[in-house]
């Protein structure tokens, strides 16, 4: 890597590091959750995916079936995730969000979008086309990985 590209590297992950210090003044609903890491990552897991085995979180986890179910139990009484039979394999029970879950994500995810959002508003039309043109892109490579 060249030393140019390697020094815009470095800016923009800076620059967005500090950006994302300053979006995240807003109070993330993770504040008020009593997950733990674990839950928030199967709650965060099963986001993405849709649904998901035990099988599924204990290889994404790196832990045993047994602490996953006990994981998803905990889950299951915050009322944030259901299990469910697989219809492909009824020996499987499989894992999703329930509306309560599905809240808390878009909690998470939509924290610092009111900063982010009155950032935007002062930027010009030519500087807001061009930042959705680079997003557009970066969501592009994003998925290619």
């Amino acid at each position: 890597m060249d030393d140019e590209r390697a020094e815009l590297i470095r800016r923009i992950t800076e620059t967005h590091r500090e950006l994302g210090r300053f979006l995240t003044q807003d109070r993330s609903p993770l504040f008020d959750s009593n997950l733990t890491l674990r839950q928030l990552k199967v709650v965060m897991i099963v986001s993405y995916h849709g649904s998901a085995s035990g099988q599924d979180l204990a290889h994404s986890l790196g832990v045993g079936l047994g602490t996953v179910t006990g994981i998803v139990d905990r889950l299951v009484a915050h009322g944030l995730v259901s299990r469910y039979e697989d219809q492909h394999d009824r020996r499987v029970r499989r894992i999703r969000l329930t509306d309560a879950g599905r809240e808390l994500i878009e909690q998470i995810n939509d924290t610092g979008l009111g900063h982010f959002r009155r950032i935007m508003e002062r930027l010009d039309l030519d500087t807001l086309k061009t930042l959705a043109e680079v997003t557009e892109k970066i969501h592009e490579v994003a998925h290619c990985l």
